[in-house]
C-alpha cells in the first residue's frame, strides 16, 4: 500500500472513530482511532483519541496524546489548546496559559476562538476581570456567534461595574 493509500485508510477509520465518539461508543472510538495511527499517524487522530480519553477522565492519557499530536503536526492549534483545557480541569491554570497562548497562534487551527475563551474561563477564575473580558471580546471578533464567549462575557462586564 502506498503513502496515499495509507492516508486514505487512515482518514475513512478516523472518520469511522469519529462517528462512533459522538454516538457515545468510547471503547470502539479508541480502537478505531488506535487503528488509524497504526495505518498513517496523523495529528488529528492523536488529538482526537486524546478527546476520548478525557471523556473517559482519563486526562493524563489525553495530554499524552495531545503531545504526540504535536510531534506530528506542531501547526495544529487542536492539541495545544486541549492541552490547556486539560490543564484547566485538573486545576493547572498557570501551566494551562502557555498552551492555550501556543493555540492562538498555530497556523493550523479552525476553532481559533476557544483558546480565548479558554484564557477568558482562567482570568476569571483567578478575579482578573478586566483580562477575562478582553480575551471573550477576541472570541467574538473571531466568531462573533460564539453564544458562550458572549454570555460569558456579559457576565464579566457585570462584575466591572
Amino acid at each position: 500500500m502506498n503513502d496515499e493509500e495509507r492516508k486514505a485508510e487512515a482518514l475513512a477509520l478516523w472518520q469511522q472513530a469519529y462517528e462512533c465518539q459522538m454516538r457515545g461508543e468510547l471503547d470502539r472510538a479508541i480502537e478505531l482511532y488506535k487503528r488509524s495511527l497504526e495505518v498513517y499517524p496523523t495529528a488529528e487522530a492523536h488529538t482526537f483519541l486524546g478527546w476520548t480519553y478525557s471523556f473517559l477522565g482519563r486526562i493524563d492519557e489525553a495530554i499524552a496524546e495531545c503531545l504526540k499530536a504535536i510531534e506530528v503536526d506542531p501547526d495544529f492549534g487542536n492539541p495545544y489548546n486541549d492541552i490547556g483545557a486539560y490543564l484547566i480541569e485538573k486545576g493547572q491554570l498557570d501551566a494551562a496559559i502557555p498552551w492555550l497562548e501556543k493555540a492562538k497562534r498555530a497556523p493550523r487551527y479552525e476553532a481559533r476562538c476557544y483558546p480565548y475563551v479558554n484564557l477568558g474561563r482562567i482570568y476569571e477564575m483567578k478575579g482578573k476581570w478586566q483580562e477575562a473580558a478582553r480575551e471573550y471580546r477576541q472570541a467574538l471578533e473571531i466568531e462573533p456567534r460564539y453564544r458562550a464567549a458572549y454570555l460569558a462575557l456579559k457576565r464579566v462586564e457585570s462584575l466591572l461595574n
